[in-house]
């Protein structure tokens, strides 16, 4: 048996950028320890198996697999799969938009692929969050210890660290500067003597309000002790916690945010990730999460009978 799958980067328009991503747009028929070991021998962050139901031409049903477990959301997927489904044809695309539902385990997500001259260029879906945030924090002293940076660098008067959760929790920590960030330093030993443990989150959103590039609008990257001390991973899952943490602040005004959040730099598979969000004030959030693939790879397995 012959099954084609694709590998796209995401969160970019420039090959060797952003995360990798692999599709099996047909999937139909797989067992479930099968696409765990395809996920486990591809090893890349996640794997989507897409299935078709009987109705609806375009309805898809996706299931994402990281090396080690099946994941029930995940949105970097949803751009991969949406991209590489319009480009295989798979989804038959109308010049404009053309709109498109991924089930996965967690619930149905609305998506829109943006085409141009019959070719996909840019996917966004959206989402309603709901968001629980406690302004309780380590100290200072105790941040700058496990972030190795400087208390100075630390921003506490536009933005402060607090704690945000919207099924999984963050420390969302505010400072000064891009390079701050690019910088940082997780120091496990430092965490392990603070209060940080005690709190719910074992991972730690770090963002500067300052970036070199032109197309984004915040720097952020993700540390703490379950990541590498010099990885740089995804942060798309952190994103909904992200857009609720602004609109935690009384300065950020009510309606609709339009802005871009980037991940790495020039030299580290950069991702620019854009936002929309409708703050009203309101319990739930409208947040709408879009962006760029390219095409990696293309290949197909032989599995046996």
């Amino acid at each position: 048996m012959k099954i084609n799958y694709y590998i796209a980067d995401v969160f970019t328009k420039q090959l060797f950028n952003g995360a990798q991503i692999a599709v099996f747009p047909n999937a139909d028929g797989l067992s479930d320890a099968t696409m765990k070991l395809l996920a486990r021998e591809l090893n890349l962050t996640e794997t989507v198996f897409v299935f078709h139901p009987e109705q609806g031409d375009n309805k898809r049903k996706m299931r994402v697999f990281s090396p080690k477990k099946e994941l029930d959301f995940a949105g970097h997927p949803i751009i991969a799969t949406a991209y590489i489904l319009g480009l295989c044809g798979d989804i038959p695309l109308k010049e404009g938009i053309t709109p498109i539902v991924l089930e996965q385990n967690a619930g149905a997500v609305n998506a829109n692929i943006s085409v141009v001259d019959g070719k996909p260029t840019f996917v966004q879906f959206a989402r309603t969050v709901v968001s629980i945030i406690d302004r309780f924090a380590p100290t200072d002293e105790e941040l700058a210890s496990f972030l190795g940076i400087k208390q100075s660098e630390l921003d506490h008067k536009k933005y402060s660290p607090r704690l945000v959760s919207c099924g999984f929790p963050y420390l969302i920590v505010p400072v000064w500067n891009y390079e701050t960030v690019r910088q940082a330093k997780f120091n496990s030993a430092a965490w392990s003597q603070s209060i940080a443990p005690q709190t719910a989150a074992q991972e730690i959103l770090l963002f500067a309000p300052k970036t070199p590039f032109v197309d984004s609008d915040f720097n952020a990257r993700l540390l703490g002790p379950h990541i590498g001390i010099y990885d740089d991973p995804p942060i798309g899952s952190a994103m909904p916690a992200f857009a609720s943490y602004l609109c935690s602040f009384e300065h950020t005004r009510k309606g609709t945010h339009v802005f871009a959040v980037d991940r790495g730099d020039a030299n580290s598979r950069r991702s620019v990730i854009n936002l929309e969000m409708d703050n009203k004030g309101h319990e739930q959030l409208p947040l709408r999460v879009g962006g760029e693939a390219v095409l990696f790879a293309q290949g197909a397995i032989e599995l046996p009978e």
